[in-house]
């Protein structure tokens, strides 16, 4: 079986269990936040913190909820570092650096994990596992918690109001990222992923040397942070390394972990506000564009000229041989079309238009299908865009799910899709004119240019993935990727839940025959078409510099 026909085999029995999945996960999740009833544990949950799990808050109140947990999560996870020497299970590690300390803090409680460490070399358990796992599972539910609020203000009218943040994100956890994960656990150890709490112990080489090794929770933080759409990984090879991904097997339905909650997603949408076609418009605007993605990358990695990729069969500079070029170039495409900074691969080593398409993916937004959550409000801020360009088109006044689409409504979701491009590009140019931030470079021209806005561009969508070959643990760059990092998150949410909160004010207006049919195949088309052509528009400048021409001269 040639390498080609392996990776379409791949393809489509990843597909086929994500179909299977998707049905029963998505009427599952809208059960979940749809329910009035509040199990006895989360009662427990929401009575420690303070909480009333059944009061409804208007937006400004359910933000203020969302902002005032995740300030404490980095406040928490910044100072477990920074004691790390005088705790238990340590391995002997020292305290992270402040400047280290606050851009994982920032990181993790972002959904980002961008990591500008080496795990197994400066992270010990009670740090990995009390602080890093646990913003893996909450840090996934603040965003569940934020797409959920911007659904409900579509289904509601003439209320304002959007659920309650704590019963959300608590429900989120605890119903479904926590038995889902143990699950996966299960499976990555019997996959052979480690799951352990053992020391630091010398393991000897065939040449006759030997290194050190320590263990840890791997598998449990390994399904959470795919899950999640997290992706900080254990060891600094992330899910290349064989305790984390050790087999062909594990590395597919680590893919699958990956996609199955933000494509699910898409039928708890259209549960829930009472359409189940809306929600398979949204689905194949995000499946269009990952397949697409797919495609291009497959093609670029596998028909790369020259004799030495005619040899191995395609781009395989690397890339694990476990894996190959085919399941290597969908965890790619998945991992930056999600928020997901896992890797099994090493993107700078990809073609100048393999690691073209990687920064595209996160530069879409990630809203194919996008982070657990975020993928799933940002493909519904695109589709707001679109319905009030389709309006201007024919001169109607545009609307989506019977609420009009506005000055003030349309003025959030541009402020929206503007946030994280200027942050990339800002950072970036600055990083580009500085001295300080160019020393870290290890490569110059375009190739050097791509690793700096891959890693801005990872760090203000928050998805975590590095491009390699830039020194990144510097203060300069854990101090700013740390603020994109922070930026891009809770910035986008603060228009977010102000949409939501206005949309759930509002009447519902009646169809008419005027009105645009946004489950229909054409509203898919031009779904797609905008989110192509606004970030094309936006970011196409700063790709010529960097991949594009670097392809282009290969």
């Amino acid at each position: 079986m040639g390498p080609v026909l392996a990776g379409v085999l791949q393809l489509l029995a990843l597909i086929a269990a994500l179909a299977l999945a998707y049905r029963p996960l998505g009427d599952y999740m809208a059960r979940v936040y749809s329910s009035d009833k509040h199990w006895r544990v989360e009662k427990w949950i929401c009575r420690g913190i303070g909480a009333d799990p059944s009061t409804e808050m208007r937006w400004p109140a359910y933000l203020r909820g969302v902002l005032a947990f995740s300030a404490a999560g980095v406040l928490f996870l910044y100072l477990l570092q920074r004691l790390q020497g005088v705790l238990p299970g340590s391995l002997g590690f020292s305290a992270i650096d402040p400047d280290q300390a606050f851009n994982t803090a920032a990181s993790f409680v972002s959904n980002t994990n961008w990591q500008s460490y080496y795990g197994e070399q400066a992270m010990g358990h009670v740090v990995q596992t009390a602080g890093l796992a646990v913003q893996n599972f909450v840090s996934a539910a603040v965003g569940m918690a934020v797409a959920v609020a911007l659904v409900r203000g579509f289904a509601r009218s003439r209320s304002g109001e959007l659920g309650n943040f704590w019963s959300d994100m608590v429900r989120g956890v605890t119903r479904i990222l926590l038995p889902v994960s143990v699950i996966a656990a299960i499976v990555l150890v019997a996959c052979g992923a480690i799951q352990n709490f053992s020391g630091i112990h010398e393991v000897g080489q065939f040449m006759g040397d030997s290194q050190e090794w320590n263990g840890g929770a791997v598998a449990s933080q390994e399904a959470i942070k795919e899950l999640g759409t997290n992706g900080g990984g254990y060891f600094n090879a992330n899910s290349a390394h064989p305790f984390e991904n050790p087999t062909p097997f594990s590395n597919l339905f680590e893919i699958f972990l990956i996609l199955v909650i933000p494509f699910s997603l898409t039928r708890t949408f259209g549960r829930m506000v009472g359409s189940l076609k809306q929600g398979y418009a949204i689905l194949g605007t995000m499946g269009a564009i990952w397949l697409g993605f797919v495609a291009l990358m497959l093609w670029t990695e596998f028909a790369h000229p020259g004799p030495a990729f005619d040899i191995a069969g395609g781009a395989m500079e690397g890339k694990e041989v476990r894996f190959g070029i085919s399941t290597s170039s969908i965890w790619a495409v998945s991992t930056t079309l999600t928020s997901t900074g896992a890797v099994n691969s090493f993107h700078s080593s990809f073609t100048g238009f393999g690691g073209g398409i990687a920064l595209l993916g996160m530069q879409l937004g990630e809203v194919a299908p996008g982070g657990v959550g975020s993928g799933l409000y940002g493909m519904l801020i695109m589709a707001v865009i679109a319905v009030f360009i389709a309006g201007l088109m024919v001169g109607r006044t545009p609307e989506y799910l019977g609420k009009k689409i506005g000055s003030r409504e349309i003025k959030l979701a541009a402020c929206y899709i503007l946030i994280t491009p200027a942050l990339v590009l800002v950072f970036t140019a600055a990083a580009m004119a500085l001295p300080t931030p160019g020393n870290s470079m290890t490569n110059s021209g375009a190739h050097g240019f791509s690793e700096i806005l891959y890693a801005y561009s990872s760090g203000a969508n928050n998805n975590g993935s590095a491009f390699a070959g830039l020194n990144a643990d510097t203060q300069w760059f854990n101090t700013t990727i740390g603020l994109a990092m922070l930026l891009g998150r809770f910035l986008p949410m603060v228009f977010v839940l102000a949409l939501a909160g206005l949309l759930a004010e509002q009447r519902p207006v009646p169809a008419t025959a005027g009105t645009l049919r946004t489950e229909k195949p054409l509203f898919t088309g031009l779904l797609v078409g905008a989110i192509l052509i606004i970030t094309g528009l936006t970011y196409f400048p700063a790709l010529a510099l960097g991949p594009l021409a670097e392809g282009l001269a290969a």
